[in-house]
């Protein structure tokens, strides 16, 4: 099924005394873009959940972030005391010296210090870790049923213009014998005028007003559109990521509507290429949405 690059997934799961919430979010990007917010515990992991995350999600910019509540306390880092002691004492005698009487902006500022807070960085275990593993996995699950319904949107949406495109295709032919005729009657009145036309130029005349016309001929192009536009349909209906896929049958469209109207010389072909146009920015507005 079609998916969406905008996804949104929650999860949080309650495992000895801790409490695990990670958040996934993702938005449309070329490549994989995955930045994660980690708990310091975690963060020698990182390789591994952003490996997962791109075999999973494949493409977009994914956000992950993952909170850890411990309940225990095991994992709260202690204050180091000898560290505030020493600090503190070189404070007071700086504030002592500034004429600052109250001490808890002191107090404050002591906690960014280096050494004060102790390390408390550790090993998760296995079982810990695969509980982590766990979560992310329901996290992405639910990202990728929320990329599906966007999916289904976006696909009703492209079919609507593409439908709108085959109309307007459609709408082009009843104007093209009357285009022929009138750029025939204008060439055969200009040449008149200039230089005048006996019966022997007449014969000249139509052999060279064949080959214009064959060069203004937009048959080739119409059949092309019409099956670029199929094949486009036939895409959505596919699984997998298809979006660059979509992008490249869109540039294909492009070039033939561009076509169309360089060879128009109408002005009822020239509106509807116009229409055909906005038709094609909208699909292409949302092909850079799809994975």
């Amino acid at each position: 099924m079609i998916q969406s690059m905008t996804g949104y997934g929650k999860v949080t799961n309650n495992f000895s005394g801790m409490q695990i919430t990670v958040e996934i979010k993702t938005l449309n990007s070329k490549q994989a873009d995955i930045s994660t917010r980690l708990p310091a515990a975690y963060r020698n992991k990182e390789i591994i959940l952003r490996k997962l995350l791109t075999e999973k999600l494949i493409r977009g910019k994914i956000d992950l972030t993952m909170t850890i509540l411990d309940f225990t306390g095991e994992t709260y880092p202690d204050v180091n005391k000898s560290a505030v002691d020493h600090y503190l004492g070189q404070l007071r005698e700086i504030a002592k010296k500034l004429y600052i009487r109250s001490e808890d902006a002191l107090v404050q500022s002591l906690l960014r210090w280096p050494e004060v807070l102790a390390d408390t960085t550790r090993e998760p275990d296995e079982t810990e870790w695969q509980q982590i593993v766990s979560t992310v996995k329901e996290a992405i699950v639910q990202v990728i049923r929320f990329r599906e319904q966007e999916g289904m949107s976006i696909i009703n949406d492209m079919k609507i213009h593409i439908q709108a495109i085959l109309e307007l295709l459609e709408q082009v032919s009843p104007f093209e014998k009357e285009r022929i005729l009138s750029v025939r009657d204008r060439l055969e009145k200009n040449l008149h005028e200039l230089t005048g036309m006996n019966t022997t130029d007449r014969e000249r005349f139509e052999q060279e007003i064949a080959y214009y016309l064959d060069k203004l001929d937009i048959n080739e192009e119409k059949s092309r559109l019409a099956n670029h536009c199929k094949y486009f349909l036939e895409t959505l209906d596919n699984d997998g990521a298809i979006g660059k896929k979509l992008g490249f049958i869109g540039q294909e469209m492009g070039r033939e509507i561009n076509t169309l109207g360089s060879k128009a010389n109408h002005a009822g072909i020239q509106k509807l290429v116009v229409m055909m146009k906005d038709e094609l920015e909208k699909i292409k507005e949302q092909t850079f949405n799809v994975l």
